[in-house]
């Protein structure tokens, strides 16, 4: 009780000063205040107990999770944007060099309508053949080649550097040259040419030529290869070798006496 009488309220004047003033204690006397600011704990009773832990309720244990390993990252890609693009360019390029190169070549072609020239051998004769006792022949034919132009629009030049040869079996017997000259729109030019050479034969060579002379069959090979160049108009292409080959069989291989051609086949072709 005497506690309590002590403990007075005094009014304050909020008008006068504008504050509000404390004149009693907020401590009543004989308490003492705790260290840690909790003015209502005094150390001295005993009849208090101290307050009781709040109780925190965990969730139950779970097991742990397993973790899944990282996944590797892909790895960068290149960057092929150019060379995609120059690639593209290219291919396009080609193609269309490709077309206009094809349209050039058909409108040259229904342009000047090309066709292949003729060729044949129509007369061969030996003026010299003779075996010695080696085995060595010396052969000498005078051979008549037709070459025939059949275009209308193209020129062709025979250039020098030609070859011509005459083979029996994988045996040259003769060879000889073609002179250059100029074959123009449909012409027909008839060449006459001497072939000679010397050509060693072995003994089965020998028997066999002389097996074909006692049948009257001889298969003989022409062979020419031949620079030329094509003249389109007023215009001259590149240089090309033009190929012929014609298979012969002619009747015998005696000297000073005619011969017989017996079939003649002869195929052309260009080497570029």
């Amino acid at each position: 009780m005497a506690e309590q009488q002590k403990m007075r309220i005094h009014p304050v004047d909020l008008e006068a000063g504008g504050q509000r003033r404390l004149t009693a204690p907020l401590v009543p006397g004989g308490s003492l205040r705790s260290d840690k600011g909790n003015p209502g704990a005094a150390t001295g009773s005993a009849d208090r107990q101290p307050p009781r832990p709040t109780q925190t309720h965990l969730p139950p244990s779970q097991p742990p999770r397993r973790v899944a390993p990282p996944v590797p990252l892909p790895p960068p890609k290149r960057r092929r944007g150019c060379c995609c693009r120059f690639i593209c360019c290219v291919v396009v390029t080609v193609v269309v060099l490709a077309v206009l190169a094809a349209a050039a070549v058909g409108a040259l072609y229904l342009a000047f309508d090309p066709k292949a020239p003729r060729y044949s051998v129509d007369r061969l004769s030996v003026s010299a053949f003779q075996v010695d006792l080696m085995l060595t022949a010396t052969a000498r034919f005078d051979v008549t080649v037709t070459a025939a132009n059949p275009n209308s629009r193209i020129g062709i030049y025979y250039e020098h550097g030609s070859s011509l040869s005459v083979w029996y079996e994988s045996i040259r017997l003769a060879q000889g040259t073609l002179p250059a000259f100029y074959q123009g729109h449909h012409n027909t030019t008839v060449l006459a040419i001497v072939m000679a050479g010397q050509a060693q034969l072995g003994t089965a060579v020998m028997s066999a030529l002389q097996d074909a002379q006692r049948t009257g069959a001889v298969p003989l090979l022409f062979r020419a290869d031949v620079p030329v160049r094509v003249e389109l108009g007023s215009l001259k292409l590149w240089k090309v070798t033009s190929r012929v080959r014609c298979d012969l069989v002619v009747d015998s291989l005696g000297v000073n006496s005619p011969i017989n051609i017996k079939a003649s086949n002869c195929k052309f072709s260009l080497k570029l």
